[in-house]
Parts: C-alpha cells; structure tokens; sequence
C-alpha cells in the first residue's frame, strides 16, 4: 500500500520547510509514504525549497492556473505514480500533519472511500464569530445540496482512495473543496470526517480577500455545482417560485375586474404575465438542463474509463518532475516509467482486459 501526500503550492518558500517538517514518513497501514508538491506557478523557490526538504515528487504548472486545476493535476499525478490512497493537505501548514493516521483510518479500515477533516471551526481562534457562524451555514447548504454528512465543507485536509480519485473531475477553477463533495455524494462515495486539529495562522488566506468574497464565491459556487447535479430540481422550483409571484398581479386584476374596474389595472396583468413567461422559460430550461446532466454522466463515465486506460497502459503524469531522488527510478520514487511507443498500442490480451 501507498499513500502520497500531495501539497498545492503557490509561492510558499516561506510556510513549506515548516509544512514539510511536520509530515510522517511512515503511517500504519502503509509500505511508503511519499510526497509530491504541485507548484501552480510560483515565482520564488517553492521548487528549490521541496527539493532541498526531500520532496519525492513535483508537478510543475507553467502558469498560475488556480487552487481547483492544481489539486487536479495532483491527484492524477498520485494516482500514476502508484499511489492507494491521497491525502491533499495544504502548504500553510493549517492542518496538525499528526492526524493523518486518523484521517485515513476510515479508508484503510474499509469504511469509506473519502475522508474529510473536522477542524470543529468553533474553537479556531483567529475565526471571527461571524467567519465561525458563514462557515456553519455554508456547510449546511452543502449537506443538503450534496445528501452526506460532512461537518466542515470547506476543509482542505482530506484522504481519498484510488478509486473515489479516479471519479473526481473538477471543472471550477476557483476551489475543489465544495465540488469534490458535491460530486463525491451525487456519484455514491462513501464519505466520512473526522476530527482534525488545526496550527496557529501563518498568513492570511489567498482565496478570500474578505469575509463578503468568500461568502458571495462561495454562495455562487454551490449553486453551479449543485445546479450542474440537479439541474431540473433547481429551475423547477424557480419556476415555481415565479409562477407564484405572478398569481399576485393577477389576483389584483382579478378583484379589480370583479369590482369593475380591470381595465385601470392592465398593468397588473401584463406583469403577471411576464412572471408567467419568465416561469416558463425556467421550466424549459431545466428540462434542457437535465438532458444535458445526461450527457455530462456519460461524460464522466467517459472520463473514469480514459483514466483507467492511462493507468493501466502506465502514461506519465504531465508537467512531472522528480523531487529529492533525481534518478527517477521507480524502486526509489514509485514513479511509472513512461511507455515507448509501441507500448502505447494495447495487446490482444489487453484489449481482452479492457473490454471486461
């Protein structure tokens, strides 16, 4: 068994020794622990500093592509390089690295193939009560928006297994933490959080320049997602919603009418009316929008078979450096070995495989 932690890192040379140092080389249930950092595009030494900390792995962006693109460059990376189980953590050193173990007991014990930190955010001290208050309504919304029971939505310490990684496909390029959830519980993931203990802040978050950023991306986030999963229950119920407000209007009319006077309440009428159309356009376009999340299913069903073609046919991560072990070897890194040409082509026998 293998577990890599990865890191996404964004211009980190200064917060990523203390990360690095705090991370186990050897959890119970595991043969090799190793590391990999994704680097999204940093401009300082984040590299230099990975190498110079024993880093076995890095995946080098060329830009800066977003916290959502990295952290799925990462789990392919990890999952080509061998890897049973991923933990994501962060290189702020937010997370206790010393509750790893507990993060990936569930998975290691069979219980679940996705694991989410608790960081029980009403006792981090440098929350504000009404940072403390958002967080718990946010991860509400996502409860109910994704049919499990994570506590904490937005914690980014989490273990995945080989096989809820190789489901995950985020489109955001904003944050993965509410789409992975979403996704995790609309495709059956079995989903667990534990509690977590969490290190002093060592600088402020890069993700939300303030409290209302955070609330109005984060409010937006959820509707997308949740949105792209439930399309026809979404904007049904705005139907809904409308179709409602244009009986308003047109019980005026009406009681106008009846008293003889609808004609000096005209208005009334076209404006039920355009809530009436705006009704039906919702209606439409949820039913287009549930097809739609047809062909996105078969999409993601395509998805899931192009990766396990790559792993199986052993295709090396993209952007992929070695870290610490510059030989590359597989015995020192657990890095596959990129397949020749000829290889790239299936044999009859793996052709059989496949087509089971």
């Amino acid at each position: 068994m293998k577990l890599i932690i990865q890191i996404p890192c964004l211009n980190e040379e200064s917060t990523l020794p203390e990360t690095l140092a705090d991370l186990p080389r050897e959890v119970t249930g595991f043969d090799t622990v190793e590391w990999l950092v994704i680097d999204d595009g940093s401009t300082d030494r984040t590299i230099e500093v990975a190498r110079a900390n024993g880093v076995d792995h890095i995946v080098r962006l060329t830009n800066n592509k977003g916290l959502a693109v990295g952290f799925q460059a990462g789990l392919d990376a990890c999952l080509k390089l061998g890897a049973d189980v991923i933990v994501n953590t962060d290189a702020d050193n937010q997370y206790s690295a010393a509750d790893i173990p507990r993060l990936v007991e569930p998975i290691v014990a069979g219980r679940a193939d996705m694991v989410v930190g608790d960081r029980q955010t009403d006792t981090i001290e440098h929350f504000s009560p009404l940072k403390k208050r958002l967080q718990k309504l946010g991860s509400w919304v996502v409860r109910q928006a994704s049919d499990t029971a994570v506590s904490d939505t937005t914690s980014g310490f989490r273990a995945y297994n080989r096989e809820a990684a190789i489901q995950m496909a985020v489109v955001s390029k904003f944050t993965y933490t509410l789409e992975t959830i979403i996704q995790a519980g609309k495709l059956l993931v079995a989903v667990e959080d534990v509690p977590i203990a969490t290190n002093p802040k060592t600088r402020e978050s890069r993700l939300f320049p303030s409290t209302w950023a955070y609330v109005r991306r984060n409010t937006a986030s959820i509707f997308r997602i949740y949105a792209q999963y439930e399309p026809l229950r979404v904007f049904l119920s705005l139907a809904a919603v409308l179709a409602v407000l244009a009986m308003i209007p047109w019980l005026r009319w009406l009681v106008a009418w009846v008293q003889d006077d609808g004609a000096g309440h005209v208005q009334s009428l076209i404006f039920g009316a355009v809530l009436f159309n705006a009704a039906v356009v919702m209606a439409a376009l949820g039913v287009i929008g549930d097809l739609l999340h047809g062909n996105r299913m078969m999409q993601q069903r395509v998805f899931e078979r192009v990766r396990r073609i790559e792993l199986h046919l052993g295709i090396a991560p993209s952007h992929y450096e070695p870290g610490s072990h510059p030989t590359g070897q597989e015995a020192t890194t657990g890095a596959r070995a990129a397949p020749a040409p000829d290889d790239l082509h299936p044999t009859t026998t793996e052709q059989e495989t496949l087509r089971a």
